[in-house]
């Protein structure tokens, strides 16, 4: 079921029911700026077993825990060190997730077992709607994944929650998500930051705020915990997914020729092509643009029959690094 929050009235009564559902254990689908989540209560850990089933994702894969503010992640986590402080001060509400050592016999579900867990604060007025309500019932924080199975294209709008999971889910409609790809997620469990999954938060801004340079996972010491999102395969549409520059592009184009179909083109560059059945989408020039309009147009070229789905290479530049590795983990399916 798709529940309006458009209207302030149906928006209260919505959320409320929202929240009720997820004392009780139940799921809920839920809008967040990045994409949907699938929410359940992050301290009722057969709450959390449902999401794994619902998603068919492995246990030991980690769920982020979605909370209110800075000042509820001290219910999950043992210690934030002051970098983290900062990048919470920041970026917080937003499209940043940090991982911070967990504490013990809290969320263990949901943070596969490990000793450290994902939190992240979301911007989306919905969000921050069905948290405060939540927290209200008696729900510290809402363990949730994106709205899908895994593996597969992310959801940014409730209609794609109800297609891939269901109509008997209950599911608060925010509208499309604004910035479109999973949140930039920070390892904060070692002694300096750690880039885990690239988001729309540039690394220079991210130092910046943090005072630190950004590692990567190979350049810093001890083993990086897990973290959602992280696998070489994710996010991957029903067709096939393959990156290409404009050049190639053009010439495998012109090999096919009139006889092309079942192939779905997503480029910046104008392309020529002698097939009317060739299906084809303009990339926007800019990174935001083009993120927030990803992996609904995946789902679109999956609906339009596409069987292989052809993308001209993102360019090099850091603006351009979510959509790059989204796009990368899709192809590698």
């Amino acid at each position: 079921m798709i529940a309006s929050t458009e209207m302030p009235s149906f928006a209260i009564k919505n959320i409320a029911h929202a929240a009720t559902l997820l004392r009780s254990g139940e799921l809920v689908g839920f809008p967040t700026e990045t994409v949907y989540g699938l929410g359940a209560d992050a301290g009722n850990d057969l709450a959390v077993a449902r999401v794994f089933a619902a998603k068919g994702r492995p246990a030991d894969h980690p769920l982020i825990v979605h909370v209110i503010d800075a000042a509820q992640a001290e219910a999950f986590a043992s210690s934030i060190p002051e970098f983290a402080r900062k990048l919470m001060q920041a970026f917080w509400p937003g499209p940043l997730s940090l991982i911070l050592p967990r504490r013990d016999g809290v969320a263990a579900a949901a943070a596969g077992g490990q000793a450290s867990v994902g939190l992240r604060c979301p911007a989306h007025p919905v969000a921050q709607a069905l948290l405060r309500a939540a927290r209200e019932v008696g729900v510290a924080g809402v363990a949730a994944p994106s709205a899908n199975r895994f593996g597969r294209v992310s959801p940014t709008t409730a209609q794609h929650v109800q297609d891939e999971l269901g109509a008997s889910l209950y599911i608060l409609d925010g509208g499309a998500c604004p910035v479109g790809i999973e949140s930039t997620i920070i390892d904060c469990t070692r002694a300096a930051p750690v880039l885990l999954r690239p988001g729309m938060l540039v690394p220079q801004a991210l130092e910046q705020a943090c005072g630190m340079p950004l590692l990567l996972p190979g350049q810093a010491q001890g083993e990086a915990p897990r973290a959602s999102g992280t696998l070489e395969s994710h996010y991957a549409p029903n067709a096939t997914l393959r990156l290409m520059d404009a050049k190639a592009l053009q010439t495998a184009l012109d090999l096919l020729g009139a006889d092309a179909k079942n192939i779905a083109v997503y480029a910046r560059t104008l392309l020529r092509t002698r097939s009317a059945a060739i299906i084809t989408r303009r990339m926007p020039d800019d990174a935001a643009a083009t993120a927030q309009q990803l992996f609904a147009a995946l789902r679109r070229f999956d609906e339009q029959g596409a069987r292989l789905i052809w993308v001209e290479t993102p360019p090099p530049d850091a603006s351009w690094d979510g959509v790059r590795d989204r796009l990368q983990r899709a192809a590698a399916s």
